[in-house]
């Protein structure tokens, strides 16, 4: 079982780090190849591996790892079949900041699970502190997914200044 857990969690931060990074190519319009399919590789195996844990009870983990393997095969498919040519670049974009948020939202709670000060300020994860963490979590990510639908167009860079790159 620990193997399994080291796996799961290795995978998932590989994918959190990845999308991010990902996700600054979008916005400076610069694709990352490479880092894309770390990215979807290993978002997916996240998800998977999350369900070979034993378990008793269906729990809200579960309930995002379903969601996040239905979302990510349209990402998969907006990016390497379409290209994310015309609609399908939002659908990318969506589906892949969306994985990447349900990523996030399980490591805020396996943080405050985990890490005793944060433990300490959110015993039953239903405390104010795991609240504003969530609501900052969905609030990068809404900007995110907004920042990155709406470049589409013109190279710029992280500043937003008209990049000297056709």
């Amino acid at each position: 079982m620990a193997i399994l857990t080291l796996v799961h969690v290795a995978l998932s931060l590989v994918g959190i780090g990845a999308g991010f990074y990902v996700m600054y190519g979008l916005l400076v319009r610069r694709p990352l190849e490479r880092w894309t399919a770390v990215f979807l590789v290993t978002t997916i195996l996240t998800s998977v591996t999350g369900f070979l844990f034993p378990f008793t009870q269906f729990l809200p983990s579960h309930a995002f790892g379903i969601l996040s393997l239905l979302i990510l095969p349209v990402a998969v498919v907006a990016q390497y079949v379409y290209h994310q040519k015309g609609s399908w670049r939002w659908l990318y974009t969506v589906s892949s900041v969306t994985a990447l948020y349900l990523n996030m939202f399980v490591l805020v709670v396996q943080l405050f699970l985990k890490v005793p000060a944060l433990r300490a300020l959110a015993p039953t994860q239903t405390e104010p502190a795991f609240m504003v963490a969530q609501l900052l979590n969905l609030g990068l990510h809404v900007w995110l997914g907004i920042a990155v639908t709406r470049t589409k167009g013109s190279k710029v860079n992280p500043l937003g200044a008209p990049s000297a790159v056709p």
